[in-house]
């Protein structure tokens, strides 16, 4: 089986058409810098500027477009702690009852009482690569990483769609612990045995 090519997401930001307008402007749209690896996705050349509850300046988050229903932030654990965010993990969207912040662009700022999240790790699957590799949305897995700092990283969330592309989603911290970078590839597997 091919290996699974991996994504490093950066901090970043969703915001909804309302927010967006409220910082940028009235009828504001993003202006699209590079394609993402899923389709329609993509990194915007407009950041903002996010402050946690305790007034740490996150300055200049990219925004990923296009436009949300709803907005928030994806850090990492690192940056949580260095700029005191509450940030729960969860998938992107489920943001019921994580961090607050206050988002600030060149037009205005927001207070955002729940939004702010450490992404968990997931890969994207179209249909047809669900079939290959003997997954179902939902599943979760585990990837095998080779390298000088090879390892399991276990609770990896499979996510199906006929939108998506074969990607796996990896924050910072986790690519910079097992020394991944956007490109290299994982193997996807299902179970294992710790030898002692």
């Amino acid at each position: 089986m091919k290996k699974i090519p991996v994504g490093i997401s950066g901090r970043h930001a969703h915001l909804s058409q309302e927010h967006l307008e409220i910082l940028f402007g009235k009828t504001y749209a993003l202006t699209p810098m590079k394609d993402l690896s899923q389709p329609g996705q993509y990194a915007a050349i407009e950041k903002i500027d996010v402050v946690s509850p305790q007034g740490k300046l996150l300055a200049g988050v990219r925004i990923l477009g296009p436009v949300r229903p709803a907005s928030q932030v994806e850090v990492s654990r690192s940056d949580a702690i260095r700029y005191k965010f509450e940030a729960p993990v969860r998938s992107s969207g489920d943001t019921k009852g994580s961090g607050a912040a206050t988002l600030i662009g060149p037009n205005g700022q927001v207070h955002i009482k729940e939004g702010v999240i450490i992404a968990d790790r997931h890969i994207h699957f179209s249909e047809e690569d669900a079939k290959a590799y003997d997954v179902k949305d939902g599943d979760v897995v585990s990837l095998k990483v080779s390298g000088v700092k090879a390892g399991i990283l276990d609770n990896v969330l499979c996510r199906v769609s006929p939108k998506y592309s074969l990607d796996c989603h990896l924050d910072t911290d986790d690519g910079s612990a097992f020394m991944l970078n956007t490109g290299d590839g994982v193997e996807l597997v299902k179970s294992y045995t710790i030898k002692q």
